[in-house]
Order: C-alpha cells, then sequence, then structure tokens
C-alpha cells in the first residue's frame, strides 16, 4: 500500500526551490514582484515587451528563447535578440495594413515560428489576440471569428485552404488574411496576403503601443456544456500572473530547458507555451509534431529537459505506451514536471515517481482566471490526487452560495464550490458579448469557480467536479474524480469516466466508462471485476452500478475529459458545443 503523501528530501530538490518548504517564509506582495517587469520605457505596460524586448535589451538577449522542433529531426534555435527583432518585423506588417490597437487577432498556425511571432507582433502592436486549435473544423473557426469580431486572421496557406477558405464569404469583418508557408512559386490564395514579402519588406525596429496593465491583451475561448463558447477577455497586467506563477508554481530558473506541451489553442499552451518561459527569460522547446510516446521521451532525453509541464491526457497516453518504452531513455537532467487540464489521479502521480523518477505535481487554475492559482510546488509534499495548496497572493475558499446572495464559508472537509478572492492580475476582465453571466460569476469579492472541491485539514484542495458533474444518488453526493481515479487503480484500466444516469429509485445511479490499457480485451470477467474492485474500495453506495468498455474516451484538446458528452450520448440528449473535442466518434 502506498504512503498518503510523497514527502520532499534534499535529493528531489536538484536546484534550490524559488519557493522554499516553509509555506510562509516571508510575506508576499504582489507589487514587491511587479519590480521584476520593466514597464514600457516612457510608461505603460505590455505583454510582449516584458516577454521579450527585455531580454533583449539585457544580458540575455543572446540567450536562446526558443528551440524549435521539426518532424524530421531538425531544430533551430531563436535568441530573445531574434525574437525581438522578428516580432517587430509582424508588428510593422500589422501597422503598415492599417491594423489599429484594439483590433482582433486571431492565430490559427500549428506549433512554429509564425505563432510565436502573431502573439508577440500583435501584442506589440496593442491588436487583442486570439489563439486558436489549428485541429479546428471550418465551423469552429468561422463561430469564433464572428463572436470575436475578427479583422485580421494569420494562418498557414495548408490551413487556409482547408479550413478558411470555404468560409470566407461568411465573415464580412475579416479585413484581411496573413498567409505563410507557401512555396516560391504558388500564388498567394486569392484575397490573401504573403506573410514572407511582407515580412521581408518590415523594420526591424518598432515602437511598441502605449498600452496600460488594464488594457486588452488576450481573447481566450471556453466551451460551456452547451450553446456557443464563451470569450474570456485578459489585459496586459497578466504579465505580473504568469511571471510569479512560472516563478513558483514552475519553479523556472534562467539556465532551464522547459517544455510546455499544450497546444497554442489551449489557453496553457499560451499562458505557459508561450509567455510565462519567456517572462522568467529560459529556452522553451517547440516540437511542431503530434503526440508520439517514442518522440515525446526522445524529446525529453536529447534536449536535457528540465521542466515539462503538460496534461493528464498525455501521461495516461505514455502511461498506456508501458513502462519499457520509458525504461529505453534517461531523463538526468528533468527535475519537474507539472500537469494541468484535468485533476491528476493519484495513479498517475505514483507513476511519474516509480517510472520517470519525479512525482508529477498537479495544479488547479481556469480560463478565467489566467493563470495557476493553485498547486503543487516543488518543496512542498505531495498528496497524490490532490491538486495542491493556493499560491502565494491566491486566496481561496470552499463556500455555500446561498439562494439570497450571500456565501458561507465552509470548513475544513466539506464539499462546496471553489472560490478565489479578488483580485489577482491575471483575473479576466469580461465574458465578450455577455455581460450579465459575468457578473454571476462574482459574489462580493470572491470568484465563484464553478468547480466543486474540499479542503483538507492540511490546507490541501481536491477536486470533486464540476457543479453539473456530481452524481445525487440515494442522497449521497458523488464526486466522479473519486470513482475514476479508484477504476484507475486496477491494471486494466487505462482511464475512466464515470457520469450520472437518471433511476427512479436512486435518483442517479453511478454509471462508468472505461478504457483499457494495450493487452487487455473487454470481457465479462473483466467487467465483474472492475465493478467489484470499485465496491471493495468505494462501498456499494458510491462504487458504479453500470460499467461500459470503450475504446477511447472524448476529451477536448486540453485534455478534460467530456463527461456531459458521454452522459449527453448515454440519454440521447444534444451533445452541445463539441469544437473543441480531441476524438469525436
Amino acid at each position: 500500500m502506498r504512503p498518503p503523501i510523497i514527502e520532499k528530501t534534499a535529493s528531489d530538490l536538484r536546484l534550490p526551490p524559488n519557493w522554499p518548504a516553509s509555506e510562509q517564509p516571508g510575506p508576499f506582495f504582489w507589487t514587491t514582484e511587479a519590480a521584476a517587469l520593466a514597464g514600457l520605457p516612457g510608461g505603460g505596460l505590455n505583454l510582449a515587451y516584458e516577454a521579450v524586448d527585455r531580454h533583449a535589451r539585457g544580458d540575455r538577449a543572446e540567450h536562446i528563447a526558443l528551440r524549435l522542433l521539426d518532424g524530421e529531426g531538425g531544430s533551430r534555435d531563436i535568441s530573445y535578440a531574434q525574437l525581438s527583432a522578428l516580432s517587430n518585423r509582424f508588428a510593422n506588417v500589422l501597422r503598415g495594413l492599417g491594423v489599429a490597437p484594439g483590433a482582433r487577432l486571431f492565430i490559427l498556425c500549428e506549433r512554429g515560428l509564425e505563432l510565436f511571432l502573431g502573439v508577440l507582433g500583435g501584442l506589440k502592436n496593442g491588436c487583442v489576440v486570439s489563439p486558436l486549435f489549428s485541429a479546428f473544423g471550418p465551423e469552429p473557426i468561422a463561430t469564433r471569428l464572428r463572436l470575436g469580431e475578427g479583422s485580421i486572421l494569420l494562418t498557414s496557406e495548408t490551413l487556409y485552404r482547408r479550413k478558411v477558405a470555404g468560409i470566407r464569404a461568411e465573415l464580412p469583418a475579416l479585413r484581411h488574411v496573413l498567409v505563410h508557408g507557401q512555396r516560391a512559386d504558388e500564388r498567394v490564395a486569392h484575397g490573401c496576403l504573403d506573410l514572407q514579402s511582407l515580412m521581408a519588406q518590415a523594420d526591424e525596429t518598432f515602437s511598441i503601443a502605449r498600452t496600460r496593465a488594464d488594457s486588452p491583451s488576450l481573447l481566450h475561448f471556453t466551451s460551456g456544456t452547451t450553446g456557443m463558447p464563451k470569450g474570456a477577455l485578459h489585459v496586459h497586467g497578466a504579465a505580473l500572473t504568469h511571471y510569479v506563477t512560472g516563478k513558483y508554481a514552475l519553479d523556472l530558473h534562467p539556465e532551464d530547458i522547459y517544455w510546455c506541451s499544450a497546444d497554442p489553442g489551449w489557453v496553457t499552451g499560451t499562458s505557459y507555451g508561450i509567455l510565462a518561459p519567456l517572462l522568467l527569460g529560459v529556452t522553451s522547446i517547440v516540437d511542431s509534431a503530434e503526440f508520439d510516446a517514442e518522440r515525446w521521451y526522445s524529446i525529453l532525453e536529447q534536449q536535457r529537459v528540465s521542466v515539462w509541464y503538460t496534461a493528464p491526457t498525455a501521461i495516461r497516453l505514455l502511461m498506456k505506451a508501458g513502462v519499457a518504452l520509458a525504461q529505453r531513455h534517461r531523463f538526468p537532467d528533468l527535475r519537474f514536471i507539472a500537469s494541468v487540464g484535468e485533476p491528476l489521479n493519484a495513479e498517475a502521480v505514483w507513476w511519474g515517481k516509480e517510472v520517470l523518477g519525479l512525482p508529477i505535481h498537479d495544479n488547479w487554475w481556469q480560463t478565467e482566471t489566467g493563470g495557476i492559482m493553485i498547486a503543487n510546488l516543488l518543496a512542498w509534499p505531495i498528496k497524490p490526487g490532490s491538486m495542491g495548496k493556493p499560491l502565494p497572493g491566491v486566496e481561496a475558499a470552499i463556500i455555500e452560495h446561498r439562494e439570497d446572495g450571500t456565501l458561507r464559508f465552509l470548513a475544513a472537509g466539506k464539499v462546496g464550490e471553489l472560490a478565489l478572492k479578488q483580485p489577482w492580475p491575471a483575473m479576466f476582465r469580461a465574458y465578450l458579448g455577455q455581460e450579465e453571466r459575468y457578473r454571476r460569476c462574482f459574489a462580493g469579492n470572491w470568484y465563484l469557480s464553478g468547480d466543486l472541491a474540499r479542503r483538507d485539514a492540511d490546507g490541501y484542495y481536491w477536486f470533486v467536479g464540476r457543479g453539473d458533474d456530481v452524481i445525487k444518488s440515494a442522497g449521497h453526493l458523488i464526486g466522479p474524480f473519486e470513482v475514476e481515479s479508484v477504476l484507475m487503480e486496477h491494471p486494466a484500466v487505462a482511464e475512466a469516466a464515470v457520469v450520472g444516469k437518471p433511476e427512479p429509485l436512486l435518483g442517479e445511479l453511478v454509471k462508468a466508462f472505461v478504457a483499457l490499457k494495450d493487452g487487455y480485451q473487454p470481457s465479462a470477467a473483466l467487467h465483474d471485476e472492475l465493478l467489484g474492485h470499485a465496491r471493495k474500495r468505494l462501498g456499494a453506495a458510491v462504487a458504479p452500478k453500470e460499467l461500459e468498455f470503450q475504446a477511447q474516451l472524448p476529451h477536448t484538446r486540453s485534455g478534460k475529459l467530456m463527461r456531459r458528452l458521454l452522459k449527453a450520448r448515454e440519454l440521447g440528449l444534444p451533445e452541445g458545443d463539441t469544437s473543441t473535442l480531441e476524438n469525436p466518434r
């Protein structure tokens, strides 16, 4: 039986941690941390200036900012000075087209240099930048461009031809489409502008728009359970949250080689795949290829990755690929692994420690929070299955939001809604065009996350489920994550998802959907064995009453299990917004 806590020793801390083992080594003030940011010359604040130009003008000018890996084994290094000059060129392209500050720039690019230039150059020009999943189909792209009133789109020739050309006529607000990746002998697509030729003519110096901490910067879309996606608007002041959380939650040090495997169309891919590592002046690995277990292990080994930020889906896929594959590689430089997107089962935390030599540190945040709020910091003990403790500068609580609008703060061990006391620098400032929905996210000074959780006596927070995921069965409130974690303890189970199914006597019964590891096949005997395992561990009141095998479970590309989609399919209900689905059936 594994112990309930993973203690940290001196050997676990290969560098002195940025936040030490003592949880309160001294007072934390956002204003003190803000001294690390330079501010725009002459006043103001700009995310891209802090992420790139601040370093390009200092002693890290020649330090590698990006190492771009292609699918054929090649790589290209871009220094901070080069990234500054190239993003200035892109900003000058925008300015030359008459694109004014505040314009909405959408980016539909594969993971590569153009993605970074679009985000950083757009921010320098004062645009509101909105990265999109390159795997989106035409309709989700059109929906977001319409909702966000996008007037400029940066994309590749391949993605334009496959996904944008057919919807261009539906987007009258889209004034300019910048296309990259065309061969010299190809004609520019009708109505598009060739990025390469415009960049070649653009100047490498640029006067950054006079943005302020409260100026809009990023627009991230997040799917609701039904209806249209929500556009969460963020500001340039989020730079401080990205900097602080990169420093403490990811423990980034100046000489780290950092890899965030998140897709840039997801908020993590922007906040922690682009901005946070640049704000800390570290080197980021950028891989253009899709997931492949052998390739990922090779990247960790050959690129000497020291800090790795990934998603539970990827971890579960690596677990499914087997221990033998991992053992063919060595990771002497890897010192910290973190995960986000979906609560990380205890089994996965232990797998990291036993197979990779390091436990995986879960953390929690949302598109709306803009940055990590609760985490397992490097120096702190881990309780596997917990999302950790609030970061320095973050005040969290478990509350009951009463019908009269008042809040009741719940004691340790009680399940309620996870709330955060505002403000913090990266908190979102609006749902685009949905003011009433935005107001409903707050009660007094508290942001209401919509996630149900509990806090234990030691101050660790434990995810229970989204408010609409919790199962009510025979008077019990059952969190799906707890049931899924127990099912994943079984050696045959690669992944599990649990939903509530209406039942006249119980109200709802617990139904589990299970994907098996390689080498296991669905059978009646395994079905009964899994149900028995769950009953033994959870008790009859909480354990699943029904179980169904599936080849794969539906996820968003950010790694979240789509439980509500499984439930909709089970009950024959509308599936709602499925635009971010990783593996549609």
